[in-house]
Order: C-alpha cells, then sequence, then structure tokens
C-alpha cells in the first residue's frame, strides 16, 4: 500500500489487488506515488470518489475527479449537478427570427418545468452531405445572432467551431464551446477550445469507443478548459446507420458529465441520397432510455416546422412537442434518482 498524491487533489491510498472490472486509463495531470511506480495503476471511479489498485497493465498518469469537479459552470447553469440540463435550439440558424422564436419558447417551457436552459445554434454546417445543401450565412453574422440570443433573453449559447482560428473569436459570444463528432480528435482544435478558459462540450464520434473519450478529456484539461463535456450521438453500425450503445454513457460519465444528443442518434447519415435521413419517430424513445441509464444534459435541435427545416429537416422535433417529451423525460430523471 503507498499514498498517491494528486495536482490539485486529495492524497488516496491505493493497493494491491483486484481491478473489479475497471478499465485502465491514461489521464495527463501527473502523480507521486511515495516511491512506488505509477506505471501499473488503474482505478474504478465513481461520481465522488475512485479506488486505487495495483494491476499488471503498463499505463501513463492518472488523476481523480471528485464530484464537484464534475460540475461544469455555463454561465449561470451549473451542469453535473444532478439536474437534467436542455440545450437545445435550431440545427443552423436559418435567421435571426427562427432563433428567436425558439429561443423564447424553449425558454419558457423550461421556466415552467424547472429546467437549466442552454440555447445552441450553427452559424456554419461544414460537414453537410452535398456541395448545394444550405450551410449557414457564416461566422460574423452567425455571432451577432447569438450575442442577441444571449442578451435579449439572458440565456447562455453555445455554437460549434470547426477550425482553431475560430476558437478565441467566438469564445468572447459564446459561453460554451461544441466540437463537432468528426474532429473530435483533432488536438489543435481541442487545445485551441481550452486555451480559451471556456467548458468545452465534445460530440463522441461515430467511430469511438466510450473509454476512448478519456484522451479528449486529458487533451482539454492539460489545456486549460475550465470544464469538459462529452456527448453521445451515436455509433456508425454498417452504412447509413447509427446505434447507440447506452451502457456506453456510464462509461463516459466516469470521466466528465455527460450530454445525449437525441435527435442526431436517429439520424441515418447519407441515407437519403445527397442528405442525410433519419427516423424522427425514435427521439423520444431514444431520450427516454438515456435519461434512464443516467445523463447531466439533454442536447436537441427543434424547429416549429421541421419538415421545411434548412438542415437535418428528418431530425429535427417538432417544437411544440418538446414541452410533452420534456415532462415525460422528468419523471424518469426523478425516478431513476430517488433513493
Amino acid at each position: 500500500e503507498a499514498s498517491l498524491t494528486l495536482s490539485n487533489s486529495r492524497p488516496v491510498r491505493f493497493a494491491q489487488g483486484d481491478s473489479h472490472g475497471a478499465r485502465v486509463c491514461a489521464p495527463s495531470i501527473g502523480a507521486t506515488t511515495g516511491g512506488l511506480p505509477l506505471h501499473k495503476v488503474c482505478f474504478v471511479p465513481s461520481v465522488a470518489e475512485a479506488s486505487v489498485f495495483l494491476f499488471p497493465v503498463t499505463i501513463g498518469t492518472f488523476y481523480l475527479k471528485s464530484k464537484q469537479s464534475r460540475m461544469v459552470q455555463v454561465r449561470d447553469v451549473v451542469v453535473g449537478d444532478g439536474q437534467l440540463v436542455l440545450i437545445a435550439g435550431p440545427c443552423v440558424m436559418e435567421n435571426l427570427d427562427l432563433c428567436r422564436q425558439i429561443a423564447g419558447h424553449l425558454q419558457a417551457v423550461c421556466a415552467r418545468l424547472g429546467i437549466p436552459y442552454i440555447f445552441k445554434a450553427s452559424f456554419d454546417k461544414a460537414n453537410r452531405t452535398s456541395i448545394d445543401s444550405f450551410r449557414g450565412d457564416g461566422l460574423d453574422e452567425g455571432l451577432a445572432v447569438l450575442r442577441n440570443i444571449r442578451e435579449e433573453f439572458a440565456l447562455p449559447v453555445t455554437t460549434d467551431i470547426h477550425l482553431p482560428d475560430q476558437a478565441l473569436l467566438v469564445s468572447e459570444t459564446v459561453d460554451l464551446l461544441q466540437i463537432p463528432a468528426f474532429l473530435c480528435r483533432q488536438t489543435d482544435l481541442l487545445m485551441a477550445a481550452a486555451e480559451t478558459g471556456k467548458p468545452v462540450n465534445v460530440k463522441k464520434g461515430q467511430f469511438l469507443a466510450p473509454w476512448d473519450t478519456i484522451h479528449i478529456v486529458n487533451k482539454l484539461k492539460a489545456s486549460g478548459a475550465s470544464g469538459v463535456l462529452l456527448c453521445e450521438r451515436g455509433n456508425s453500425f454498417g452504412y447509413n446507420t447509427l446505434v447507440v450503445d447506452m451502457a456506453g454513457l456510464s462509461v463516459m460519465r466516469q470521466y466528465a458529465p455527460v450530454v445525449f444528443d437525441a435527435t442526431h442518434s436517429a439520424q441515418r447519415p447519407g441515407g437519403a441520397g445527397a442528405q442525410t435521413g433519419g427516423n424522427r419517430e425514435s427521439i423520444p424513445a431514444l431520450a427516454r432510455a438515456a435519461v434512464a441509464v443516467g445523463i447531466d444534459a439533454l442536447f436537441m435541435e427543434a424547429h416549429p416546422d421541421p419538415e421545411h427545416a434548412l438542415s437535418d429537416s428528418a431530425t429535427q422535433f417538432p417544437l411544440d412537442g418538446m414541452e410533452n417529451l420534456l415532462k415525460t423525460l422528468l419523471k424518469i430523471h426523478e425516478a431513476a434518482h430517488a433513493g
């Protein structure tokens, strides 16, 4: 047995023993072990504490998350404190009036239900299937829309960035930076986002195992992010199909608060020829399952007229259906946390 002292954390005891099925992780924060080498250590994390064991697998360094360190502050909203947070808005900023309509409606719904709310919208859909698809009005106009929503409704706002040189400029307007799934391993982009000092929400790539997201967390923490969220949005299953590994939510939640993207998880990438298809009817079931397993925030794209939306028309959720869905999800969330 030896003492394990971690950067910015309390000392932890560890001893030779069984790993209880824990996955081996290699975070980037250094640690000392009172004279014993730290090259054979793994851990069993929970919400508030971690048990550490010697284990015959060579890994790198290790860090511990406490319950408090899991919480991520996004303006006046806390993600990871036990409440179910909503991150929602249109897929793309079609125009200011649409964003105002959606933000106002969802803010009122969340106020009635007691749900903390973060507005989201994209200024550029850089990964559209077709060159002819609408991408958005660009960075400058998009940031102007987000500033308007943030000031008029006093809401925290978020949007996605695609290039490292967008990070600092966007961070001056938004409260939470988002990294698209296809770019979740791009170190330069992650570092640039983290170096702004803003919290970062990373969409897990459709190609990535849940336990591999620890490396994303490490990159962001090592680069100065004030908080990290991990977002599940489905895994590739053959061609044009996504499935959701619900058990993976619990794995990722060991590393950071977890967001579940119910709308993108219902997509069929490229499944509609020159555009992405999807199954909107499956969104409530996916959301119910994720909340039952345990998540910290729900991500949804909503639109007053989904069929005529300029992006992701197959999977944006009807704006007027959001309140009933959220009522159901709150009941599940409360039941899952009872006792």
